[in-house]
């Protein structure tokens, strides 16, 4: 270990994140403008979201709703009184000057998400200190003008949960883990998109360190701009490391906001970081207190879904999965129905997995689609399953007949009776491609004879090819052998 990873390794970093999710509403937080991603430049704005003189805001209820479940299905204590507030600052991207937030009085707090550590796979606990609703602030685009700054308030107004975690994070892998985790919560709940590339889902870290052993928490700094999970784990990295060699020298921390600058793989000061008096809480004088009655919070406890960790523990004891297939397969609900839907229908839920986990998601991959704009219907996988293991087809040709059922839609017996692509095991018909194999590489088949055997790979290679595939592979091995040691006494 080099001087400089030991020294590192003698301090412990110290992470708590503000995850900000947009909510799936139709409307703005407010008021009715409608929400869209990707409108004109501030076409989607009326007084409300501008702060105009004399606009009140309504309390938009689907938010109030959506953000309910969340909040339950994070373990957290619903209030059933919280107070909207307003935190004054002033931004060129914040047209009232104000946000309309929640402070002292949040919706739910101390919640908790279960996460596998990256160290020896142990459990981890995060708790969650607090879950509140809020509004968006507008967007700055420093790219549009040479020079200048420009600002889009089509943002301005959208409704945002903040879930606030406690400083519970020890590594920035594990951070990575948290917001992964905590994305596919929200996708499961229909809360959230969880897009990142679209803003939907941004994250503030605050990250500190300290001596191994020390109970104090060191000086923090807040981090912005992180828009990807690989930029998140990037990012503490760069920052904690820069702690380290500080505190090292002997040098201060500074308390204050850092902005991410990923093209560069740095980051730089923004400015000094707000204490809570400088944004100087009130409770939001339009707005009344937000009430959420005990049957309303019981009738939304019930209407939950299944969450990603129980639908794991379930698909291992249900379907008798390894922890890994039911991890992944469970990544989304759209996979995990998919794949149910698929099991439904086909003998063995293993060899379903092994598909969808294989040649399906390569083809969502390779296609840059979810599996639910892949339009391969579940119950023509289990179909062609149930003809690869009945030996209707090889395995090659089934990967081949999936294929074109995801490129024409039709149905595998339909490919298979269009293509001729059914397995061949006719004896006569396997021995006329292996003699024609035979005859076209004389040489090989002396080195074969001559000892080396790894060249029988490469004449069912070319049998293979021959057959397009078709030749049944136990069959053939068994031909092959036959007819190459014929008249040679092998």
């Amino acid at each position: 270990m080099s001087a400089s990873s030991s020294t590192a390794s003698s301090f412990e970093t110290i992470i708590g994140l503000e995850v900000h999710a947009q909510l799936k509403t139709g409307s703005k937080m407010f008021c009715g403008c409608r929400v869209e991603f990707g409108a004109p430049p501030n076409t989607l704005v009326c007084p409300v979201c501008l702060g105009l003189p004399g606009a009140l805001p309504v309390t938009n209820s689907n938010a109030i709703a959506l953000a309910l479940r969340a909040a339950l299905a994070l373990g957290c204590a619903v209030h059933t009184r919280s107070v909207f507030a307003r935190k004054n600052y002033f931004y060129h991207d914040l047209p009232k000057g104000f946000q309309i937030t929640q402070y002292d009085q949040p919706l739910a707090t101390d919640g908790s998400l279960a996460l596998v550590s990256e160290v020896g796979g142990e459990a981890v606990s995060v708790r969650i200190r607090r879950l509140h609703l809020e509004e968006d602030a507008g967007k700055s685009l420093h790219d549009r003008f040479p020079g200048l700054t420009a600002v889009d308030l089509n943002r301005a107004g959208i409704p945002l949960i903040e879930i606030v975690s406690e400083p519970d994070l020890r590594s920035p892998a594990l951070a990575r883990a948290y917001v992964t985790r905590l994305k596919q919560t929200l996708e499961y709940l229909e809360v959230s998109d969880g897009n990142m590339e679209e803003g939907s889902l941004r994250v503030d870290a605050n990250v500190s360190v300290r001596p191994r052993g020390s109970r104090d928490l060191g000086t923090k700094s807040e981090v912005k701009n992180m828009n990807s999970f690989s930029q998140l784990e990037k990012a503490l990295t760069y920052v904690a490391a820069q702690h380290v060699k500080l505190t090292e020298a002997g040098s201060v921390v500074e308390h204050q906001t850092m902005l991410w600058d990923p093209a560069r793989g740095e980051a730089r000061p923004m400015r000094e970081k707000e204490d809570i008096h400088d944004y100087r809480y009130f409770p939001e004088p339009d707005l009344p207190t937000l009430v959420v009655s005990e049957a309303e919070i019981e009738r939304t406890r019930r209407g939950l879904p299944e969450l990603p960790w129980q639908k794991e523990e379930r698909f291992v004891h249900e379907y008798g999965l390894p922890g890994y297939d039911a991890e992944v397969l469970s990544a989304t609900r759209p996979l995990a129905d998919f794949f149910e839907a698929v099991a439904g229908a086909a003998a063995d839920p293993k060899t379903v997995s092994n598909w969808v986990m294989g040649e399906v998601m390569a083809a969502c991959n390779e296609g840059g689609v979810g599996i639910a704009e892949l339009g391969l219907e579940p119950g023509a996988l289990a179909e062609l399953i149930g003809l690869v293991g009945s030996g209707t087809l090889s395995n090659n040709l089934g990967k081949q007949v999936l294929r074109k059922m995801i490129e024409t839609g039709k149905a595998p017996e339909q490919i298979i009776d269009e293509d001729d692509l059914s397995k061949v095991s006719d004896v006569g018909q396997i021995e006329a491609w292996v003699a024609a194999v035979i005859e076209d590489n004389p040489k090989e088949v002396e080195r074969y004879r001559r000892g080396e055997e790894k060249l029988l790979s490469f004449f069912i290679g070319q049998v293979m090819q021959k057959s397009k595939g078709r030749a049944d592979p136990a069959r053939l091995r068994e031909v092959l052998l036959g007819a190459i040691n014929r008249d040679w006494g092998g």
